[in-house]
């Protein structure tokens, strides 16, 4: 897959994330950008992911061609005109964060009811014991401990998005009303709903203030009210994608009448483990992250 060159001057750079920048067109309004401060495999990765993921119906900007500016590697989109994250809402608007945090449930549980073609995407599982084996700063107990956790939670042929952070989801607002979309596909696999969901809370309960502040554009109070908001709205509903939460040795009820103190604990140990994402984009070690892991699989 060569990448077809681009003048980056005919951009203007509009926001920046760990791995890489966005950019709109200045001239064409159906054109976005976005270039990776990583290798060029990391955007085909994500491209050949995010065509696949479109094909299956899984609401995503539509994803273009491989380009270069000559020194970074990107992908052209679709551009949505007027689209917000769900992080910026909040922020912008935090009166609304509780409406905002079940429209996000929604959409997460509609992607994890979605099976997959396995043959067609690596497994949720083998993705985590790959960024185990290949982070330099977990002792051999602590990588076994890891491991084997991993390992026992229960396996499913569904959609997970991989980075579910409540950034990586947007909507285009028309006529009052939210059409939601996915975005930064780089992650996407299959398998057991729990190890997306670890992300959410990470965002949304993990971050020291100045971080959220920066990243999510709202204060940690907000951001825990969006968690409660999406974990009332995700695990106490009837069309809950899950039927128990494993926590590495019960298994949880969900569902109408489920008690969100018992399952805040398990959520948490999922949490812990997006570590291991976190860790292979800052290339160092997060304790803060690891601490959710203490006392349990760490």
């Amino acid at each position: 897959m060569k990448p077809i060159l681009i003048d980056l001057n005919d951009y203007i750079r509009t926001g920046e994330g760990a791995n890489g920048a966005s950019y709109n067109h200045k001239t064409d309004p159906s054109v976005m950008l976005k270039l990776y401060f990583r290798n060029f495999e990391a955007a085909a990765l994500e491209l050949e992911l995010a065509q696949k993921v479109y094909r299956m119906g899984i609401p995503t900007p539509e994803p273009g061609d491989l380009v270069t500016d000559g020194r970074q590697v990107g992908i052209r989109f679709r551009r949505l005109e007027g689209k917000r994250s769900y992080s910026r809402a909040c922020g912008d608007n935090p009166e609304f964060t509780e409406l905002y945090a079940r429209e996000f449930a929604q959409l997460c549980k509609r992607l994890h009811a979605t099976r997959v073609d396995t043959a067609q995407f690596q497994s949720v599982k083998e993705r985590l014991c790959k960024m185990l084996d290949d982070n330099p700063d977990f002792t051999t107990d602590q990588k076994r401990n890891i491991r084997n956790f991993i390992i026992a939670a229960p396996d499913a042929d569904t959609a997970i998005h991989g980075d579910l952070q409540f950034s990586n989801g947007i909507f285009v607002e028309h006529n009052g009303q939210r059409t939601p979309y996915f975005i930064d596909l780089g992650d996407f696999c299959y398998g057991y709903p729990m190890f997306d969901l670890g992300m959410v809370y990470l965002c949304c309960c993990l971050n020291d203030e100045a971080w959220t502040l920066e990243q999510y554009h709202m204060s940690n109070a907000t951001a825990r009210r969006f968690w409660d908001a999406f974990a009332e709205a995700y695990f106490l509903a009837a069309d809950c994608p899950l039927s128990f939460v494993f926590d590495g040795k019960r298994q949880i009820p969900v569902g109408p009448g489920a008690d969100l103190r018992e399952i805040e604990p398990a959520v948490r140990i999922y949490a812990g483990l997006k570590t291991l994402v976190v860790e292979r984009d800052t290339h160092r070690p997060m304790p803060e992250f690891r601490a959710a892991l203490q006392g349990t699989v760490y």
